[in-house]
């Protein structure tokens, strides 16, 4: 069964049966011509509305999907992009409990430094696009624990057992993560993204045998198998978290090797004294509890922490569906980091963390080997690009992330050097050496 992105409205997973009902009133909008995955070669008017009207398909409601659905749909136009998420809402992950820290390019390395630099700059005109309240400039500092506390810490909440404190860097900045993909998700939908919720991607089709050109994606109702439907697309973006590593079955000689780290974090209760006098903190290890604190205060006052120290490995099976970590609601705190977070933020300040915390929470920084993103196109096939794995810099690198996918789509060509970050970097090698070969992809008869 076949149905148009324009089939569907943002809604829940339940609407796929009014998909099915409706799908008979789609036309087909324009052939399969020109460039798959970037401007049609003719440069009239009427080419670029063609280009705006791709059918986009983005699998994954976190950060890196939801900022390519607002570029794609706030930014350049376009009318037709459905996102699908696994989840019964955007930001159910990571994208929704991620400290927020960002940093300008002095923080990236000679891989990364370009991500850092832009996409920093692009958090601050996003804020005052989209009216992110929780955006700010802030100071971070250095703190060691100590026995006895300072008698003039550089701010006054540090009033515990605090060894050493000094500034790190005057040019940090922070975020609140549920407020970022919650803006980027409105203004999208405002300007003509379809959201499917509760329902996940099972595989992609192509149009040709040699499985270059995808011209589907087959979803299903999380809950009901019975409820599936393909999703016509000229174009598919991979942005599913750690879950991309399901993704590289469904397409030639991929492969997205991943490793999930599940984290805890907690929140403490909002005070007035760091809302007057704020700023993030990187803790040296605490070897009482095996911590090595991150601290960021919001801009209500709460702090929210991470750094806790516990961290769980989880592979590719315990991802896979059937895992126990196979989707974001099951993703759960341990208490004992819990209890050794609040044990030493607890020394080291009193007047914030004697109470204890509000919240806590866990989720994965999705991780390749290599410690890089896979960002860009999918090298053997024309019209699919993945967007993943950016570690501990998913919260910082997602606007520039959406821009370059957004170019890849519309423009053909990104403005950023990508060269470090091929989704195919790891690609299953060809099982023999002979026979014709495109690229990686095995054409016509081997032996």
């Amino acid at each position: 069964m076949r149905a148009t992105t324009g089939s569907f409205a943002t809604t829940s997973a339940s609407s796929i049966t009014d998909t099915l009902a409706l799908k008979k009133q789609q036309k087909k909008m324009r052939a399969n011509a020109g460039v798959r995955c970037g401007a049609t070669k003719s440069s009239s008017s009427s080419s670029d509305d063609q280009t705006k009207d791709k059918k986009i398909v983005i699998l994954g409601g976190g950060l890196q999907g939801l900022a390519s659905a607002y570029f794609l749909c706030s930014e350049r136009g376009c009318t037709n992009v459905t996102l699908v998420e696994r989840c019964d809402k955007v930001a159910p992950a990571a994208s929704g409990k991620a400290g927020g820290f960002l940093s300008p390019g002095g923080w990236g390395n000679k891989q990364t430094r370009e991500l850092h630099t832009k996409s920093f700059e692009l958090h601050e005109k996003l804020a005052k696009d989209l009216d992110v309240t929780s955006f700010r400039k802030i100071r971070t500092l250095s703190v060691q624990a100590g026995e006895s506390g300072l008698a003039d810490p550089l701010v006054e909440w540090l009033d515990g057992d605090i060894q050493q404190n000094s500034v790190l860097d005057e040019n940090t900045a922070q975020v609140t993560p549920s407020e970022l993909s919650s803006k980027l998700h409105e203004s999208a939908t405002k300007n003509g993204l379809k959201t499917l919720y509760s329902t996940e991607c099972t595989g992609i089709s192509f149009k040709d045998e040699a499985r270059s050109v995808v011209n589907g994606v087959h979803v299903k109702n999380k809950s009901d198998d019975s409820q599936s439907i393909t999703l016509e697309c000229d174009v598919v973006v991979v942005a599913m978290g750690p879950w991309t590593t399901r993704a590289a079955s469904w397409f030639p000689d991929a492969d997205f090797p991943m490793t999930g780290i599940k984290s805890t974090s907690i929140v403490f209760e909002a005070s007035d004294a760091v809302k007057s006098n704020p700023a993030a903190l990187f803790c040296a290890e605490d070897p009482r509890f095996q911590t090595h604190l991150e601290v960021y205060p919001r801009v209500d006052g709460s702090v929210y922490l991470c750094g806790i120290g516990g961290s769980d490995y989880v592979d590719e099976d315990r991802l896979a569906p059937g895992g126990d970590c196979e989707s974001a609601d099951l993703i759960k705190a341990d208490p004992s980091r819990v209890q050794a977070a609040w044990d030493s933020f607890k020394s080291m300040s009193p007047s914030v963390g004697s109470s204890p915390p509000i919240l806590t929470q866990a989720c994965m920084r999705p991780c390749a080997p290599d410690a890089l993103p896979f960002l860009g196109k999918l090298p053997n096939v024309e019209n699919a690009i993945v967007a993943s794995a950016h570690n501990c810099w998913g919260i910082l690198w997602a606007p520039i992330t959406g821009q370059i996918v957004s170019e890849l789509i519309m423009d053909g060509k990104s403005s950023c050097n990508l060269e470090h970050f091929s989704p195919g970097r790891f690609a299953r090698p060809v099982t023999n050496g002979r026979g014709r070969k495109k690229g990686i992809l095995s054409v016509g008869e081997q032996w």
